[in-house]
């Protein structure tokens, strides 16, 4: 195949371009804002600074943009998307403008015009979006979509061929072949294809087909099962002549962690729930004067260890919506919604007075989002390893939110949950917090939302 041969002929200096590419924009930015510093702020302090103190104010910028774009993903050439990489960019910029205006007034001890700032800040966005796009093309070029085999078992792959789809830039499933073709079958047809994707098959020939595309040299991507996830996060034991894997069986969070998570939970909430004050009363009100019904909107959901406990929201539907339907998932269309809720419900919004439940100790700021009752039944029928969310409490953000998307499947929100409850540490949260924001306005993030929601095999009765 085309495709094939000219993407390995440059494959062994991918690296290399992503390095070189992250490094251009980086140099771009910082000698943009040394230029700002130099003949807008520094220029007009009180008391300028020297050739070391200019020296260290670049350096310290350099240290935090590094910082903010490895959070973000700003730097991730040939992983995000045009515009995911252009406003994962952009929200560590903004970030360290914010925070280098806040240190020049800090510094000079009286307020500064920001617009030398602001116009920065445009400036950074156009010389984004022309890097963005030049890299784009240039790595397009570099490396051409792969063309994929698909294996596939029992279970159905429309949704996962969906997903590797959406990405044309990356990926194309050429072909797909049932694992009932047999291995040496799938081999030899493996070798024209510049990948094998191995889907939901059993364990046994799975394994299998991953040692034969090893040892013939063959890229394989692999769907992973639940038990793969435990192995994967368990510790590594080197005390034998053969290692082990320790899969710990402590429920939850061990105490010292626990006590940790919950100072993270009452003194970040508290700090949101200050500064989000104006927002509740501009909320309510709007709220109150399209329906005149009640501002909050209260639901059973489940927390640690199954325990139901009443979830606050801003109501963004009819009073009663479920009355008819039963507690069925909301489509961006669904006529139940009010005109204020759509608003709510694309920004997150309503789900701001979940901060009261993080305060009770209902919820944390990280975890596994809470399933309604009714629902979770259902899942746990199709999926008996859904219940191991419930071992933490439940999150108003979390592993699944960041890196899932509304329509991700219910399975597939367990395998990450589960990643973040092995992996969990406090720094972990504090990553998802910041992380957070950039979801928000995602149009990605809310993927199969329209139209009335997606189909999700665990919600289907037995």
């Amino acid at each position: 195949m085309q495709s094939k041969k000219n993407g390995r002929q440059f494959e062994q200096y991918k690296r290399v371009v992503k390095f070189l590419g992250s490094v251009v924009i980086v140099l771009l930015e910082v000698i943009l804002y040394y230029y700002v510093w130099m003949n807008y702020y520094n220029r007009n302090m009180t008391i300028a600074f020297w050739r070391r103190g200019n020296w260290l104010i670049i350096g310290e910028y350099l240290a935090l943009l590094l910082l903010l774009h490895r959070t973000y993903g700003g730097l991730r050439i040939g992983i995000y998307k045009y515009w995911n990489l252009v406003y994962s960019h952009m929200i560590s910029i903004i970030g360290v403008n914010a925070f280098s205006y806040v240190q020049v007034v800090l510094f000079d001890k009286k307020m500064h015009n920001p617009t030398a700032l602001m116009i920065l800040t445009v400036v950074d966005f156009l010389v984004v979006m022309v890097w963005a796009l030049a890299y784009k093309k240039v790595y397009a070029f570099l490396f051409p979509r792969k063309q994929l085999l698909l294996v596939y078992g029992d279970k159905s792959m429309f949704h996962l061929m969906g997903r590797i789809d959406s990405r044309e830039d990356k990926y194309e499933i050429t072909k797909t072949i049932s694992i009932d073709e047999g291995i040496g079958t799938i081999i030899e047809q493996a070798g024209e294809y510049d990948g094998v994707i191995i889907g939901d098959i059993p364990s046994e020939k799975r394994n299998e087909l991953m040692k034969r595309c090893y040892a013939g040299n063959i890229r394989s991507y692999t769907v992973p099962k639940i038990s793969d996830i435990l192995l994967r996060t368990s510790v590594e034991l080197n005390i034998f002549d053969s290692p082990l894997y320790l899969s710990r069986n402590i429920e939850g969070l061990p105490w010292d962690q626990q006590v940790l998570k919950r100072i993270e939970d009452v003194l970040i909430s508290g700090f949101m729930m200050l500064v989000t004050t104006p927002f509740f009363l501009i909320i309510a009100l709007l709220i109150k004067c399209t329906d005149h019904g009640p501002v909050f909107y209260t639901q059973t959901r489940l927390t640690l260890n199954g325990k139901e406990f009443p979830i606050y929201k801003f109501r963004t539907m009819v009073v009663d919506a479920e009355k008819k339907s039963g507690p069925v998932k909301a489509g961006d269309k669904d006529p139940r919604i009010l005109p204020v809720g759509h608003f709510l419900r694309a920004t997150r919004l309503d789900e701001l007075p979940q901060l009261l439940n993080i305060l009770k100790g209902d919820m944390s700021l990280v975890g596994p989002r809470p399933e309604r009752p009714e629902l979770a039944t259902i899942i746990t029928k199709n999926i008996p390893e859904f219940e191991y969310r419930l071992k933490v409490k439940a999150g108003l953000t979390g592993y699944a939110q960041i890196y899932g998307k509304y329509c991700t499947t219910s399975y597939d929100k367990l395998k990450l949950d589960l990643t973040y409850i092995r992996n969990y540490s406090i720094w972990m949260d504090l990553k998802l917090i910041l992380m957070t924001p950039k979801v928000l306005f995602m149009k990605e993030s809310t993927e199969g939302f329209e139209e009335g929601g997606f189909e999700d095999p665990a919600l289907k009765e037995k």
